[in-house]
């Protein structure tokens, strides 16, 4: 199970009496100089990583600390994983809030990653001390801001399993200062026994992901044992997590609190920031709500804009800048349909001045039918009905899919009963529980029931759940009847006029465990539907520019093709037969920004590119890069000009889309499947053939080998980034467009896909990248297209791109030893010679050297050289009259060649980096 998120900071503190910890408790350091790696970036000082592993009360914690060095103080940010990750899986998010200027901490939490102990579900007296620890750490260290003597100024973040430590490290330790939790629980027992109900297939994944039983504390797996084989949850079950749920220091945690919590969740849904939210509120603390797409059930977990409102949050609560704008009070993203303005996959944000909670201005729904319906719950609960299906989905999954209105759910005849409404005369929008009194009799005496509201078109066969949710409630005492209040599933969802609302009560669920011996229910409808509708949330008037929802899922994106096509007709440009065999080109294309009639984010841009080529496509932020992406794969519409691939005009659900292949803004995996079957399911819900996804070849060409039948939570990050290549590779499309690849890769794993990406155009494909590693870009890429500002700055091969200055580029056919290296670094007229990947780069001295020439014929007062290699003409040696020569590329050979340097080729070099800056003006 992956349950990450990236990493997310904390926020400056109001006081409150410490509960207990210390703040001396020691931290004994087993491995006081750690290790160190700069980490370099284009346009920041560079960020300075140190290992340690840290012994705490008999534990060792692995940990590394990011810093941009100097000697100012500055707040420190505790950044938390995701449950059955490390602390490597933060570590970008981490590298970037340094550059922010925080000192930022991570670790691996016990029983993950190289840290020893057992899993404690954030137990208060095992990885809640431990943040504590950490905090004295952080107290002593010279570079961190201290409020006061062993008080730092720290904030909080992290995602699931770690935004559950950043609440519950502020209600135990009060020298937090803030948290910005996501996706993550306020009460463990009600998020795994919802009602009384056992949900079991997450809660096995909780435990498999962990590594299995054995790898927990003995309570925690003698309670699992105990409630997997009842199938329900008994007292003790719920004491045991409740005590390590952030709602046991409720009234203790008054810091500032940004809640990001995920629509398309089963795990932890929105009832979960819902009531962390009034619970914090009620302490006095500010408290912000953010509803992102995403979730443990996937969807879109809008990393970028994340980052920048947490980093906006810390910057005004833990750098005290009253100016910081960080957001409104509450926010929620609304996706799914299609525009019909352009066709462009709607993604908006909606807020209001304030949190309108999940009951806020209720509208009442009459629901028709027999009021009084009977059905049965099976014997061994089977065939079960099916809703959200845990973790299915990462990206494009079936919470996706029915924000796009695909009806994916499944519920068995004669085990349900439905009430219907009229057809609504007006679109409804919802936001927050529906609610509805039920009367439930049953032959049991214990009856367990499955609650949810169908969307249901003006057919009435196409049904759509929104985001996959269902509430289960447990009935004891059903033999004599009870009437039962239900608060279904909080959504933020759009009912279309025409469309009426379902409700539905099932018997059984998938990913619950109901009764196994076979009882009859009978179902009497009390009350109408009571629907909220918080009118104070209103929706922005225009599509967000740096959240835009990829859909890498095809099936959603053939989904998308199919509603486009079927709201709306749309002139088509003309193929032309010339450019047939051209993968790209792209002519006079330009995009404004929203509501500018004279800024453009792309402006008059044209390139072309050939098969076999890999492109990278360069620029400094801002320089117009994802929005040509984007409209390169038909997501936006551009205001002027056109983008042809293969002689077809793109538009959205263009045809000839189906030869692009993507990989941007990271893929989803299902972390308890293997690679193979990860893959296989998403050829799958593409509809196409088996045989056209050619998976051995997208195989073969990503290099997995038997990882492939490795469960991917076991993976790496650069298994993971490898296999997201594979995905975007299915089917061998024409042209592969690849935004940041190596992101996140250690320098082994960018040299691996180096060289997928070559193997891939080798086979006369064409690959473009955009990539902010401008020395990967120089060994991968065969040509380059630079951006600045909108517009082109120059296209063409990488070789002249570069051009040739005073640094030489030695191929050599075998490597060769240190000490000969240091040979030709000390040669006359050499400044430096350093090893690259498979060669060396010698820099020439800028002064000339004295020396004799002879062998030379005098011309214009000085004498020309020139050597002969196998690839023609290699450089000219000069003698300057007054006897002095200067060191080139000739004479450097034959010393090469004196030396017995094997010497494979031998050109000019000058770094991408130096001719990028060149062209741009040194904006970067």
């Amino acid at each position: 199970m992956d349950l990450r998120l990236p990493g997310l900071q904390g926020l400056r503190r109001l006081r409150r009496p410490r509960r207990w910890l210390a703040a001396t408790a020691a931290v004994a350091v087993l491995a006081a100089a750690g290790t160190w790696t700069a980490v370099a970036s284009d346009d920041a000082p560079p960020v300075h990583q140190t290992d340690r592993t840290m012994a705490i009360d008999g534990v060792s914690l692995d940990t590394s600390y990011f810093t941009t060095g100097g000697s100012t103080r500055r707040p420190a940010v505790l950044l938390a994983h995701g449950f059955g990750g490390n602390k490597n899986d933060v570590r970008k998010e981490a590298e970037d809030l340094a550059r922010d200027g925080y000192a930022v901490l991570t670790w691996s939490a016990r029983g993950f990653g190289k840290s020893t102990g057992k899993i404690g579900l954030n137990d208060p007296s095992g990885e809640v001390k431990d943040v504590s620890k950490l905090i004295d750490w952080l107290a002593k260290q010279p570079d961190v801001q201290l409020d006061k003597p062993g008080d730092p100024r720290v904030g909080m973040a992290g995602g699931s399993y770690g935004g559950a430590i950043s609440l519950l490290a502020a209600g135990y330790d009060d020298r937090v200062d803030a948290i910005a939790p996501a996706i993550t629980y306020w009460n463990l027992a009600d998020a795994l026994f919802p009602n009384g109900v056992f949900k079991k297939l997450w809660a096995g994944i909780f435990i498999n992901s962990g590594g299995g039983c054995a790898k927990f504390e003995p309570a925690l797996c003698q309670m699992y044992d105990r409630v997997a084989e009842s199938g329900k949850p008994d007292a003790q079950a719920r004491a045991l997590l409740e005590a390590r749920s952030p709602s046991a220091v409720a009234t203790h945690i008054n810091v500032p609190t940004l809640l990001l919590q995920g629509q398309t969740d089963s795990l932890f849904p929105l009832g979960q920031a819902d009531a962390a939210a009034k619970a914090i509120r009620a302490n006095g603390a500010p408290v912000d709500v953010d509803w992102i797409a995403g979730g443990h059930d996937g969807g879109d977990m809008e990393t970028s804009r994340v980052q920048a409102r947490v980093t906006s949050w810390f910057d005004r609560y833990l750098k005290d800048d009253k100016n910081t704008d960080t957001g409104p009070a509450f926010r929620v993203t609304r996706t799914g349909g299609v525009d019909s303005t352009d066709g462009a996959a709607l993604l908006r944000g909606a807020s209001g001045s304030a949190y309108p909670g999940l009951e806020s201005d209720p509208r009442t729904i009459a629901l028709t039918g027999r009021r009084e319906q009977s059905f049965t719950n099976p014997a061994g609960a089977s065939p079960p009905a099916i809703s959200a299906l845990p973790g299915l989905g990462s990206t494009g999954g079936l919470s996706q899919l029915s924000s796009l209105g695909i009806g994916v759910s499944l519920d068995f005849p004669g085990q349900y009963a439905a009430f219907d409404s009229a057809p609504l005369t007006s679109g409804l929008r919802i936001t927050g529980s529906p609610m509805v009194t039920v009367h439930v009799k049953s032959t049991s005496d214990d009856a367990v029931l499955f609650g949810k509201v169908y969307d249901v078109g003006p057919s009435g066969t196409q049904q759509v759940l929104p985001s996959q949710l269902v509430t289960p409630f447990r009935v004891e005492g059903a033999k004599s009847g009870k009437d039962v209040t239900i608060t279904l599933p909080a959504i933020d969802y759009d009912v279309q006029s025409g469309h009426h609302l379902r409700l539905v009560l099932a018997s059984t669920d998938l990913g619950y465990a109901s009764p196994a011996a076979p009882a009859t229910y009978t179902v009497t409808l009390k009350s109408d539907l009571k629907v909220p509708t918080a009118p104070g949330v209103t929706t922005a008037a225009a599509t967000l520019p740096s959240w835009v929802w990829w859909l890498p899922l095809a099936g959603a994106a053939a989904a998308l093709a199919l509603l486009l096509t079927g709201r709306r007709r749309t002139a088509s440009t003309p193929p032309a037969p010339e450019l047939s065999e051209v993968p790209l080109q792209i002519t006079d294309l330009s995009k404004r920004y929203a509501k500018s009639a004279d800024r453009y984010a792309v402006r008059d841009l044209s390139f072309r590119v050939e098969k076999g080529q890999v492109l990278g496509l360069l620029g400094p932020n801002g320089a117009g890069k994802t929005t040509t992406l984007r409209m390169l794969m038909g997501l936006i519409k551009p205001d002027a000009g056109e983008i042809r691939v293969f002689g077809h005009a793109i538009r959205p659900g263009a045809p000839v889309l189906s030869r692009v292949g993507a990989f941007v803004e990271g893929a989803g995996f299902l972390p308890h499947l293997s690679g193979r079957e990860n893959l296989e399911l998403y050829w799958q819900a593409t509809g196409r053939p088996p045989e056209d996804a050619h998976l051995e070849e997208a195989l073969e060409i990503a290099g997995l080998g038997d990882a492939l039948a490795r469960a991917v939570r076991t993976y790496s990050q650069g298994m993971r980034q490898r296999l997201a290549i594979a995905q975007a590779m299915l089917g061998l499309p024409d042209l592969l467009i690849l935004d940041e690849p190596t992101n996140g890769l250690d320098p082994p794993q960018i040299r691996e896909m180096r060289e997928v990406l070559i193997r891939y155009a080798e086979a006369g494909r064409t690959v473009i990248v955009s990539s902010h590693l401008l020395a990967e870009v120089e060994q991968s890429c065969t040509h380059l297209v630079v951006m600045d500002r909108g517009r082109l700055v120059q296209a063409g091969p990488v070789a002249e791109i570069i051009g040739a200055e005073d640094t030489l580029l030695v191929g050599l056919a075998t490597d060769i030893p240190d000490p000969l290296v240091e040979k030709v670094a000390a040669l006359p007229g050499v400044e430096s010679a350093t090893r690259t990947d498979g060669a060396l780069l010698v820099r020439l001295a800028a002064t000339p050297l004295r020396g004799a020439g002879n062998g030379a014929t005098s011309h214009n007062g000085a004498a020309d050289e020139q050597l002969q290699t196998a690839g023609g003409t290699l450089a000219t040696a000069t003698r300057e009259t007054d006897g002095t020569e200067t060191l080139t590329a000739a004479r450097l050979l034959v010393e090469l060649v004196r030396l017995e340097v094997p010497v494979s080729s031998l050109g000019p070099h000058r770094r991408l980096e130096d001719a990028f800056l060149t062209l741009i003006g040194g904006s970067a």
